[in-house]
């Protein structure tokens, strides 16, 4: 699988930009196949930076009935939470390679 494939987008929420500053933690969309250390290898090649550690946690296909019966379908994802080696290092996502 190629590196620059893997990661989709960074999530960019409030309850991960907490994560950033207190735990030097940092949240990916990747793609479905991507495992721990496909992960791992595009985060060092793409952003410079080591990783420390990488959970992944799948988001299941859910349902959400609006008003007149309309149905709108939230996609399943997969999810990469990337914690850093040094605490002081940081993903500036505005830099790519």
């Amino acid at each position: 699988m190629r590196l620059y494939r893997i990661i989709q987008k960074p999530i960019v929420t409030e309850k991960t930009s907490s994560m950033e500053l207190s735990k030097n933690c940092y949240v990916f969309e990747v793609d479905d196949n991507a495992t721990k250390i496909d992960v791992k290898k595009s985060v060092l090649e793409i952003y410079w930076v080591e990783v420390d550690s990488v959970n992944m946690v799948k988001t299941v296909e859910k349902y959400k009935n609006w008003r007149k019966g309309l149905q709108f379908k939230r996609r399943a994802s997969k999810k990469a939470y990337v914690t850093l080696k040094d605490k002081k290092s940081k993903i500036d996502f505005s830099l790519t390679k």
